[in-house]
């Protein structure tokens, strides 16, 4: 299973909504995609390792333990209430129910992802997750 099913799956049962693949497929690709219909959470990981209030809560879902629960506040900083906003909007739902239901998601995906390592080495280790967070930076 891709990364990209794994997040709708993981969205349907943490959102407990009913849209169809296609709709949740769509909404997460427009949140935290990479333009070319996949997830690109090597932005959000590097993203997280340059903010000092998430670099431990992003080390944890990295790494083999237990992960470290983000809140609902945390996610609407993390990806903007523009951003946060249409992708509940896409979804039929509430800003904040969005924003809970991705506190659930988040670590469950980038742990689902980094397992082995992948996630790491897809953003080109620590300093490319660095590089990725500086995009962000404007």
């Amino acid at each position: 299973m891709d990364v990209l099913q794994l997040g709708v799956q993981l969205m349907s049962e943490k959102l407990g909504t009913q849209i169809d693949a296609d709709t949740a497929s769509t909404a997460l690709s427009s949140l935290l995609g990479d333009g070319q219909g996949g997830l690109e959470l090597a932005a959000i990981a590097g993203q997280m390792a340059s903010s000092g209030d998430f670099g431990d809560i992003l080390g944890s879902w990295l790494g083999d333990g237990a992960n470290s629960p983000i809140s609902a506040e945390s996610v609407q900083t993390l990806l903007g209430s523009e951003q946060l906003s249409a992708f509940a909007s896409q979804i039929g739902i509430d800003p904040g129910s969005a924003a809970a239901g991705l506190a659930e998601l988040l670590p469950q995906l980038v742990d689902k992802s980094s397992a082995g390592g992948s996630l790491l080495e897809a953003a080109g280790g620590v300093d490319g997750l660095l590089g990725a967070a500086k995009s962000f930076l404007r």
